[in-house]
């Protein structure tokens, strides 16, 4: 495993972190607490020090898993987790104020609640689970930073920007009071590219790269046949006509990549990887096979320029998640 610093936070982080969405199961179903345990744990022993969670994800169930984890582990981990909007919408609706979202008392509360669900005295990373570039002019988050810096209960803090939104962060990151940014960023949504990531290496912000795989599409196991069970969070993301789309963008990336060694999976967590913007990429891993095929990706190091002018041609603008 090889480790990257964290933007201004300093922190040393493996280039593969673990993404803890899934392990939640409560929009990601079929999983099972005990392979996530040791799914969590063969990350550690591989080298993976950096854990991404959230107090939304199965309303705490992810944070208490991946808080067990870490309290067993004599390895120096980084938990990163975030503060859900109060009024429940992903993503933050432009306009929406932000005393309806992230109140200074409401945002001091959740952080409490996660310290107590992780089990830790202090968070490595708070981050802001949305974001509302209308929310600059506002004190009520900047003082929540602030005193619950003061307090000991953070070292750092983030925001996770809404999906296929990147600029919406720009003027955030330029306060000085965001140390990273979580952002989608993969083969096909390439958009952080043009400004995001330039202004995080200007200004030093470290940028976690979420949604390496498109939720899936980009390991090439999705067909037109996949189903999901009712209520699971990927049997709306590949409703209508969408596996067919995923179908024929997938076939024809794997065309172009067919003389490439590896498998897609591995050759689209190195895409993400081979930016240097980016400080870790965290798929999600419910399973040993993944955390082990996920984590030797790190061992592999940047693709080929010729590799990359390839998948850069597969950028695809759309929105899943709507």
């Amino acid at each position: 495993m090889r480790y990257r610093t964290l933007g201004r936070t300093g922190i040393p982080v493996s280039e593969i972190g673990y993404g803890a969405w899934g392990i939640g199961q409560k929009q990601w179903l079929g999983g099972d607490d005990g392979e996530s345990l040791r799914a969590l744990r063969r990350a550690i022993e591989l080298g993976l020090n950096f854990i991404d969670t959230a107090l939304a994800y199965g309303d705490g169930h992810s944070e208490r898993l991946v808080g067990r984890v870490a309290r067993e582990s004599t390895s120096g981990l980084y938990l990163a987790t975030k503060v859900p909007p109060k009024n429940k919408k992903w993503p933050a609706r432009l306009g929406t104020p932000i005393e309806d979202v992230f109140p200074y008392s409401y945002t001091v509360a959740c952080t409490e609640e996660s310290l107590r669900n992780l089990g830790v005295d202090c968070i490595d990373l708070q981050q802001f689970h949305v974001w509302s570039p209308n929310w600059l002019g506002n004190d009520e988050w900047k003082r929540a930073i602030e005193d619950l810096k003061k307090a000991g209960k953070i070292r750092h803090a983030g925001i996770s920007i809404n999906d296929h939104q990147p600029d919406s962060a720009l003027g955030a990151i330029e306060t000085g009071l965001i140390d990273t940014v979580q952002v989608i960023y993969n083969i096909f949504d390439q958009s952080p590219e043009a400004r995001l990531f330039p202004k995080c290496l200007e200004l030093n912000v470290g940028v976690i790269a979420r949604v390496p795989l498109d939720e899936g599409a980009l390991t090439g196991v999705i067909t037109e046949q996949t189903s999901f069970p009712a209520g699971d969070f990927r049997e709306f993301y590949f409703s209508g006509n969408r596996k067919s789309q995923v179908v024929r963008h997938v076939s024809a990336l794997q065309r172009d990549l067919e003389q490439e060694s590896g498998t897609l999976a591995e050759l689209a967590l190195r895409f993400v990887l081979t930016h240097p913007a980016v400080s870790t990429v965290i798929p999600g891993m419910r399973s040993l096979r993944n955390v082990e095929s996920n984590c030797a990706v790190s061992d592999l190091g940047a693709l080929k320029s010729q590799t990359l002018a390839v998948m850069k041609k597969h950028a695809w603008t759309k929105n899943f998640y709507q």
